[in-house]
This record gives C-alpha cells, sequence and structure tokens, in this order.
C-alpha cells in the first residue's frame, strides 16, 4: 500500500519557485513558533508539528533531495509501490542525520514512512560527503551442489536475482531532473546476473564462496561489493558424506556372500572391482581407501561399503530342500 504524499512547499508555506534563502527563513521562522519548549500548554500538537517542520527543510533545504521531491510529481504513488517492493529486498540502509546549525538548539526526531520511503538512500547528511565514492555493499546468496558436483569441482554457471543500485540513475531515483523511469524513483533495481562461479573440489556443505567484485554496485565511482554463496549439498541417491568419507550400501547376492567372488562397486570416479571373500557376513562394511571426497590439501577421503545380503525368490521346492540340507549341514 502507499504512503500518504506530504506536500513540503504548504508545510513551510512557501511557494514551489522559493529561492533557499526564502525557504531557510521560512522554516526557522517555524521552527521557534512550534518549538516544544515554548508550547508547553499544548506539548504533543507542537511536537508532531516541529517534526513536520523539520521533515520538510530536511527535503526542501538540500538540493539534491528537493529535486528528487519535484520529479516525483503525479508519479509519487507509483514510485511508493515500487519502494515498498525493493524494501523488502535490500538490507537495511545505514542512516545519518544533520539539521545543519539548528541541531544543537533544536534537536532531531524521526520522520514519517514517506520520507524513509524516497530520501533515505539518498541519505539526511548535507554536505560534500554526498558525492564521496562508496563502496558496493556486500551480498550474500546460496548456490546448490550435488554430490557430484562437489566431488569434480570446476566451474558452474549461475544465474542469480540480485536487489542493486540502479544504473542509470546511480541511487539518487532522478535522471534529467525527472523521477528515474528504471528504478520508478526508488534508487534499487532487481536484475539476473550470470556468473561463472569456481568450485573448489571437494568441497563441503556450508562454506562459502567469494567472488570478488561481483557485489553491489559502488555509488559515486566507488569500487563494488563482493558476492558471498553459501555452499548447499543437496542428498545424494547412493551416497551419504561424513566429512571426507562416503558411505554407500551395496546388494549382494547371498551366494556371493557364501561362496566368495567379485562385485561391482558403485564410487564418484566410476564404478570399480572388489573381491568378497568366502563366507563374508550380512552388513559387513568394506573400506576403499582413496575412494571418497578430495581433501583440501590433496588427497582423498575414504569409500565404505556395507554388504546387504540379497536373497532368492521365488524357489522351488528342489531349491528349498537343497536350503534345508544347507541349514542341517551348517546351522547357524
Amino acid at each position: 500500500m502507499a504512503v500518504a504524499y506530504k506536500d513540503y512547499y504548504q508545510v513551510l508555506g512557501v511557494p514551489k519557485t522559493a529561492s533557499e534563502k526564502e525557504i531557510k527563513s521560512a522554516y526557522r521562522k517555524l521552527a521557534r513558533k512550534w518549538h516544544p519548549d515554548v508550547n508547553s500548554g499544548n506539548p504533543k500538537e507542537a511536537e508532531e508539528k516541529f517534526k513536520e517542520l523539520q521533515e520538510a527543510y530536511e527535503v526542501l533545504g538540500d538540493p539534491e533531495k528537493r529535486r528528487k521531491y519535484d520529479a516525483l510529481g503525479s508519479d509519487w504513488e507509483r514510485a511508493s509501490e515500487r519502494a515498498d517492493e525493493q524494501r523488502r529486498h535490500r538490507a537495511e540502509q545505514e542512516r545519518t542525520v544533520d539539521f545543519g546549525d539548528l541541531e544543537g538548539e533544536f534537536g532531531a526526531n524521526g520522520f514519517s514512512d514517506f520520507f524513509d520511503t524516497f530520501f533515505s538512500q539518498v541519505g539526511r547528511r548535507r554536505s560534500a560527503a554526498a558525492d564521496v565514492p562508496r563502496r558496493g555493499r556486500d551480498i550474500e546468496g546460496t548456490i546448490e551442489l550435488g554430490l557430484r558436483d562437489a566431488y569434480a569441482g570446476g566451474t558452474k554457471s549461475l544465474t542469480l536475482q540480485l536487489d542493486d543500485v540502479c544504473p542509470d540513475c546511480g541511487g539518487t531515483g532522478v535522471r534529467e531532473n525527472r523521477i528515474c523511469p528504471t528504478c520508478h524513483g526508488t534508487g534499487r533495481v532487481t536484475t539476473a546476473k550470470t556468473l561463472e562461479v569456481r568450485i573448489p573440489r571437494g568441497v563441503r556443505d556450508g562454506r562459502q564462496i567469494r567472488l570478488r567484485g561481483q557485489g553491489g554496485r559502488g555509488e559515486n565511482g566507488g569500487p563494488p561489493g563482493d558476492l558471498y554463496l553459501r555452499v548447499r549439498l543437496k542428498d545424494d541417491d547412493v551416497f551419504e558424506r561424513d566429512g571426507d568419507d562416503l558411505y554407500a550400501d551395496l546388494p549382494v547376492s547371498v551366494y556371493t556372500l557364501v561362496l566368495g567372488g567379485e562385485v561391482r562397486v558403485p564410487t564418484l570416479a566410476g564404478d570399480v572391482t572388489m573381491k568378497i571373500r568366502p563366507e563374508t557376513q550380512n552388513e559387513q562394511t568394506m573400506r576403499l581407501a582413496g575412494k571418497g571426497m578430495p581433501h583440501e590439501n590433496g588427497g582423498n577421503g575414504d569409500e565404505y561399503v556395507r554388504l546387504v545380503a540379497r536373497l532368492p525368490q521365488g524357489l522351488s521346492e528342489r531349491g528349498r530342500e537343497l536350503v534345508r540340507e544347507l541349514a542341517e549341514l551348517h546351522p547357524v
């Protein structure tokens, strides 16, 4: 829902053509009139009026904010809706307050939603610092990887939706003395960004990958921030990971467990052959050295394979007789 529009010229009682000197003079006069210290009989009304005057002067007394305010015009409602949407996606902005040479005399109070919507990102400090280059903010995101992607490492293409400074107005919300048509006066835009991300081999769940210079745009020629991607590993159908070791269940014929033989075992580097000794017990775990996840400093963890007996089904009567004979000869 759009915030209510505030006519700051009406608040100060000056025309839109008023000079900076006229605006300052009107503010000083009204501020002294409505200061809470001189309105002890009606402090609540005086406080609200005084706050409204401060807010109006904060905008009209700053050439950059005044230019943006004038540019809003009849488009302020659409800009407000756009600002509400952008605000849900961006980090809280650092805000500073400076009321010029009246600050020490009168103090400072919070401003309205209308002010915060359109002017907080411009900053409340009227000084040459507004033109100082600022580094773009760091951005955090998530990258989902399969276990096999983490094992192989390499480069992965990733498209992210990023909230960023508007490239057309540089975050001011105004372009060529009119409200910026790209960001609708908010100074922020959401853009799709495709990046090539280098995945370290064996990367673990929760690890952060830093992409220098891929964060928010800098302001006033400042450098961009960085992008931090937190790795989230998806569950694998075959393997479970514990550190750099892998665990898997392997169905094996009961005959192979009893008589011994060879079986094919899946690993992340491809299938390998593993020998089974005669009379191997069900659920025995076998170790494949070096077949786990890559270590950060070289080498690999191990893979542990649990052998799960696969019993015959659909036995004939003769088959059952043979099993009974075996049970009689070798009771368990």
